[in-house]
């Protein structure tokens, strides 16, 4: 990672769970890391926990809602003057609301894509543009996927979630075919957990948190760490060496 040191990761959704297990470390490791969410109060706590820590990297909270275009604008601006640009983007933000095909929300589903899809494609598409006009042809893009990006599974209540994922799947082959046809050095990858037991799920299911409970209860569980080494893994490999979909479970999960 020494090659990091100082450069720019742009994190989304770095106030808790994976966002903010990933964004930890990459300031351990000396970067310079923009973390961005709705409440930034929980990127602040954990950025003075760094400083104490003392990492050599710093970590820079910005409130943006990725459901909205000019906050995503304006926060790439803001990187631009106060950091030059984005070096890395870590597409970490998601949410699934359990809206089933037959009888869910329609506003779930817009949210979902909203956040899920259209964000995250506005994300990358910053990021490149930022590392560009910089001629950074070494940066990387990576997409937090998940495992039903892959398969549909047997739960009607995730399956729009799933149908998002998919996307997330297909947009991360496309950007790293376009950056191939731009002659880009620029990596693309998508990362895809199982079950992680972060504040997910109970957000997902805030009215019924047992039904949460027996879910992590199942199993041992990835945690926020584990995926932020895989992170780091994925930014250690060799310049000659595209990291294109990275499935990570747990040993005894039946997905």
């Amino acid at each position: 990672m020494d090659r990091w040191k100082s450069r720019v990761a742009l994190v989304t959704g770095a106030s808790v769970g994976i966002g903010a297990a990933v964004a930890k470390e990459l300031v351990r490791c000396g970067m310079t890391v923009v973390g961005c969410a709705r409440n930034v109060d929980q990127i602040k706590e954990l950025a003075a926990e760094c400083k104490n820590a003392g990492h050599s990297g710093v970590l820079v909270p910005i409130k943006c809602d990725l459901t909205k275009e000019e906050d995503i604008l304006s926060m790439f601006a803001t990187v631009k003057v106060q950091h030059k640009g984005v070096d890395v983007c870590i597409n970490n933000a998601g949410l699934c609301h359990p809206e089933p095909l037959l009888s869910g929300k329609t506003s779930g589903w817009r949210n979902m894509l909203d956040v899920n899809v259209v964000g995250l494609s506005i994300c990358t598409r910053e990021a490149y543009q930022s590392m560009k006009e910089r001629n950074v042809d070494d940066g990387h893009i990576i997409n937090l996927n998940s495992v039903v990006g892959h398969f549909v599974p047997p739960v009607s209540d995730g399956h729009f979630y799933a149908g998002t994922k998919f996307a997330v799947t297909t947009l991360t082959e496309g950007l790293r075919q376009e950056l191939r046809e731009a002659k880009s050095h620029i990596r693309a990858t998508s990362i895809s957990p199982g079950v992680v037991e972060t504040e997910f799920g109970y957000r997902v299911y805030s009215q019924e948190p047992e039904k949460v409970k027996m879910l992590y209860s199942q199993h041992k569980n990835l945690s926020g760490g584990d995926i932020a080494e895989a992170v780091l893994y994925i930014l250690s490999a060799p310049p000659n060496v595209q990291i294109g979909e990275l499935k990570i479970t747990p040993v005894e999960s039946p997905f």
